[in-house]
């Protein structure tokens, strides 16, 4: 017996806009089924004595330093701009 009928397949595939044939919603339930079957092996575990983690590996602050340096110089920013004025691209106005 699945756990996935065919025309749960067929709701979330018209809630997602696909058009689907009736084979594929039967090849869909079928793979879906197979999915739930695997990932219940996983409550046959025991782990009791297991702490929850949000990484598998054992990571602390992998960011740098936050500190704050100096930034490219105005020129060097504007050089490849195709427009600038005062220290600033100009770009086309979007809005009237």
């Amino acid at each position: 017996m699945t756990r996935i009928t065919i025309d749960e397949v067929k709701h979330v595939a018209n809630l997602a806009r696909l058009a689907i044939t009736e084979d594929e919603a039967d090849k869909f339930a079928k793979q879906l089924d197979a999915i739930i079957t695997f990932a219940e092996q996983l409550n046959e575990l025991d782990t009791d004595n297991i702490e929850p983690t949000s990484h598998v590996l054992d990571m602390k602050n992998v960011f740098r330093e936050d500190v704050a340096k100096p930034g490219l110089p105005v020129e060097e920013v504007v050089k490849n701009a195709p427009d600038h004025e005062d220290g600033q691209i100009k770009v086309p106005a979007i809005i009237d």
